[in-house]
């Protein structure tokens, strides 16, 4: 399965009619077949990233259906959406996709994905993406054995967030080498206690040991808080 990833740079004054075009257009008319389906629909949190960035993520369900979507927005049902959601936005940046061996999320089952645009509770998801000088697979693993495992093995109370996925660009699609998580915040608290203090680990206990043997892969990601819209397939 194939995930497209797209960063909108909204015109301000149109934000209103860029989101009711997703949910309108992209999300119904992508239900008429099985080839695809958005499954997220997401602005920066206030405050915490350039002003009328939406975040999109649409689940492919193969390079075949990616080919007939694609030829779709070029020369046919979707040319009209296209070209009118193209003023809406100052640019758009895409990538293709892949869920990492340990993912969580590696398939979504595309008939189930909610397309009535029916309201639900707003979420907030931590969107880590980090950039290795190591061997992009042995970060892969890294994430997996040092957070990975770790995170999901603490009691509910201490989890900070649920990594959803972990996805790395397609072969060809985007930079290279470059892996993203998906984390759901769980604790809006915790996450405050996260933002406010100092980063003084402990290098010898966890999440220290994670941060400091992180200097054996990287030293360069990017956090972003992006909150979900009320209609979003996925909460």
């Amino acid at each position: 399965m194939l995930f497209m990833h797209e960063v909108h740079e909204v015109v301000g004054e149109k934000e209103h009619e860029f989101e009711a075009a997703y949910r309108d257009g992209w999300m119904k008319l992508l239900a008429q077949d099985g080839d695809a389906r958005l499954i997220w629909y997401l602005n920066h949190a206030h405050g915490s990233g350039p002003a009328y960035n939406v975040v999109t993520v649409t689940a492919i369900r193969d390079g075949a259906a990616y080919q007939r979507l694609a030829e779709q927005v070029r020369r046919g049902d979707l040319l009209d959406w296209s070209r009118a959601v193209g003023e809406m936005r100052h640019g758009v940046q895409a990538k293709m996709l892949v869920p990492v061996y340990w993912s969580p999320m590696q398939e979504v089952d595309l008939d189930r994905v909610p397309v009535d645009g029916a309201a639900h509770e707003l979420s907030l998801y931590m969107e880590d993406t980090g950039w290795p000088y190591a061997p992009l697979d042995d970060y892969i693993r890294f994430w997996d054995e040092a957070y990975f495992q770790i995170m999901r093995a603490l009691p509910r109370e201490q989890q900070i967030l649920e990594i959803v996925g972990c996805f790395q660009p397609a072969l060809g699609t985007h930079r290279r080498p470059e892996a993203m998580l998906m984390q759901k915040i769980l604790n809006y608290g915790l996450l405050l206690s996260l933002i406010r203090e100092p980063e003084e680990y402990d290098p010898d206990t966890w999440p220290g040991s994670y941060m400091h043997g992180g200097f054996a892969y990287r030293d360069q990601w990017e956090s972003k808080l992006l909150r979900t819209s009320s209609w979003s397939p996925l909460d």
